[in-house]
């Protein structure tokens, strides 16, 4: 497939090198020049562009951007074909998105990206931490892979959007429709807790609504309490015990 990625920090950067090397055409951008795209990223036959040029001829776009950011999407995509592919990999987190009123309120992050962009998105890789996926990918049929949620409402999205997570190193588990993503949400037991694909149907069921943002919050607080000087001791491990005892 021709794909589009417009950012390239940690999981961007994973997703350009997996899906380029799974034999996709991928195009890499980020808010600067093509050159300031490391040599890494595009190691596996990714092509580093502006971010007007990776939106163009494209199936598939992965925005992979701090939340905030998303709303600044929609004039890069206007013109972009409504059958167009679009995947949103962020999470909203109020101490560095700044708090948004309609999400603080209870509407489902997702729907508020899909109303900024003004098209239907999909949502897949946003509740992987970046170690993670990074580090432990595994063949597809391996008894211990880790199993990611995705949400989607249009089927061809849904379907895309799984073939990718696959490719990407992971199993895809379908979570259902875009409105009910909030079980995708920090805070929620699917969220970067390392799950394998038996595990997921129980894992997103249990989800609780009212709860996931005041888990979310206090994962931040302990985070911050325990690695306030340095998070170059925060392991892969840490984080995904943490989250478990957090949000399970």
């Amino acid at each position: 497939m021709k794909i589009g990625i417009i950012g390239v920090g940690h999981i961007g950067k994973t997703l350009a090198i997996r899906l380029s090397a799974a034999g996709h055409s991928v195009k890499v951008a980020n808010s600067k020049e093509p050159e300031s795209i490391d040599s890494e990223t595009l190691s596996t036959g990714a092509k580093a562009v502006f971010a007007k040029d990776a939106v163009k001829d494209v199936e598939v776009i992965i925005l992979s951007i701090p939340f905030q950011h998303n709303p600044k999407m929609a004039g890069l995509l206007a013109d972009v074909p409504e059958e167009t592919v679009v995947i949103d990999t962020s999470n909203y987190y109020p101490h560095r998105d700044g708090n948004i009123e309609a999400i603080d309120a209870g509407q489902v992050e997702s729907v508020w990206v899909a109303e900024k962009l003004g098209r239907p998105i999909a949502k897949a890789w946003n509740a992987i931490g970046a170690g993670s996926l990074a580090d432990r990918d595994k063949p597809a049929g391996s008894p211990d892979r880790i199993a990611i949620p995705i949400a989607a409402d249009r089927d061809t999205d849904r379907e895309v959007t799984m073939s990718l997570v696959n490719e990407s190193g992971v199993d895809a588990f379908d979570a259902g429709s875009i409105a009910d993503s909030w079980r995708l949400q920090p805070g929620a037991p699917v969220y970067c807790t390392d799950l394998r694909l038996d595990e997921m149907a129980e894992a997103v069921a249990a989800a609780e609504k009212e709860r996931i943002s005041k888990r979310r919050d206090l994962a931040g607080a302990i985070l911050q309490e325990r690695f306030a000087d340095s998070y170059e001791d925060l392991t892969v491990d840490y984080l995904v015990r943490l989250n478990r005892v957090l949000y399970m």
